[in-house]
């Protein structure tokens, strides 16, 4: 059973279908077309398709630095205006393919099969690039979306423990975003880290069908979509400062962790706030798990909260004088904020990570005094 419906976007309506067993069809139907994919599901293409392009699905690719690459080899290729190119991947590949298909004559047209679960529910629609540049996380990207997104279920057969969690942390991010229903919605179909098919399938369609609003209402992040960044800003300076140890779904999950810290220390939550807010944060911490039972890798690296800070200084969503982030609010709803770029402010954000941070199998140092300072 496969489900599809629109998306309007500012260059048109774009179809997505979600369903079971559709790469090989795409394929199939398609072999002319440019692939570009992971290099780890470079096997699934057949041999007749000859225009490919392989990639490493590392964030060190997801760059400004690489994207030169993309573009020579599309040329190898013979691409044109009239070329349309297929991105097989999770979201290192979409964002490579989104700002090189962007780019490459002033724009052509592109399809996507996204490959993980965090892809699948979130990436996928909206039509943002987002690249890595001079080592820091998301610094340069644009809007450019797709003509048409296939998604795939059975791909989550390939996916371990930690990308499912990662996956599942930016779907309920979004059910969240959307209000405390939608979040208890979103609960109502079971997500898990072992999901049957028609699990997956209601998790990806009810995250998706919200997300349709966001990017619907607020194309381009001035406002309401704005909101989908929560646990990104804490979620993204753990990415950098870890230089990706700490994948990017792990990093919203533990970035919301310590906005809710930071929430239930210095923000106005009610009592109705303060218990919603603590639902989303035990369904977090019950996903990573702990002990033999957490979906963290083994060998983790230390996180040194002073560069954390200095990674968080430079995320792009902040102001002039002012760090903007999403924090729960009132009774637990959302809400962007501007706080003041003070010592100790800096060190309020530091406690917050602490604490969230405390409980979880990661080591990580405390900055000095001297090393909050502006």
């Amino acid at each position: 059973m496969q489900e599809s419906f629109e998306i309007s976007a500012s260059t048109g309506r774009y179809p997505v279908t979600v369903g079971q067993n559709l790469f090989s069809q795409l394929v199939a139907e398609n072999p002319d077309a440019i692939y570009i994919i992971d290099k780890i599901l470079e096997p699934r293409l057949p041999a007749s398709v000859t225009r490919r392009i392989v990639i490493e699905a590392l964030e060190s690719n997801k760059s400004l630095e690489f994207a030169p690459h993309v573009i020579k080899e599309l040329r190898k290729l013979g691409a044109d205006r009239t070329s349309h190119l297929f991105a097989i991947g999770g979201g290192i590949i979409q964002d490579i393919t989104t700002f090189a298909a962007s780019i490459y004559m002033r724009g052509v047209e592109w399809t996507y099969l996204p490959t993980t679960l965090l892809s699948m529910v979130d990436s996928c629609i909206g039509g943002k690039s987002s690249i890595n540049a001079a080592g820091y996380k998301n610094l340069v990207g644009n809007f450019f979306p797709p003509n048409n997104v296939v998604v795939d279920v059975s791909f989550i057969d390939t996916l371990d423990a930690e990308m499912i969690v990662g996956g599942l942390y930016e779907a309920g991010k979004i059910c969240y975003a959307s209000g405390y229903q939608g979040f208890l919605e979103y609960l109502a179909q079971e997500p898990a880290r072992a999901m049957t098919a028609e699990q997956a399938q209601r998790v990806i369609l009810k995250s998706l069908h919200t997300k349709k609003w966001f990017i619907e209402v607020d194309e381009f992040d001035r406002k309401e979509r704005l909101l989908l960044n929560f646990g990104h800003t804490f979620g993204h300076a753990l990415e950098a400062a870890t230089e990706f140890a700490v994948s990017h779904g792990i990093g919203v999950g533990l970035g919301m962790l310590v906005a809710n810290e930071y929430a239930r220390r210095h923000g106005n939550l009610t009592s109705d706030g303060l218990e919603r807010a603590d639902h989303l944060a035990s369904h977090v911490r019950a996903l990573l798990g702990s002990g033999a039972s957490s979906c963290l890798p083994p060998g983790l690296p230390m996180i040194d909260l002073a560069l954390v800070m200095d990674k968080f200084d430079y995320d792009k969503k902040h102001r002039p004088g002012f760090y903007r982030i999403i924090v729960p609010s009132g009774d637990g709803g959302l809400e962007l904020i501007s706080v003041p770029k003070t010592d100790e402010v800096r060190r309020n954000i530091v406690a917050a990570y602490e604490a969230a941070l405390g409980d979880i199998p990661w080591p990580f140092a405390r900055p000095e005094r001297a090393a909050l300072a502006s």
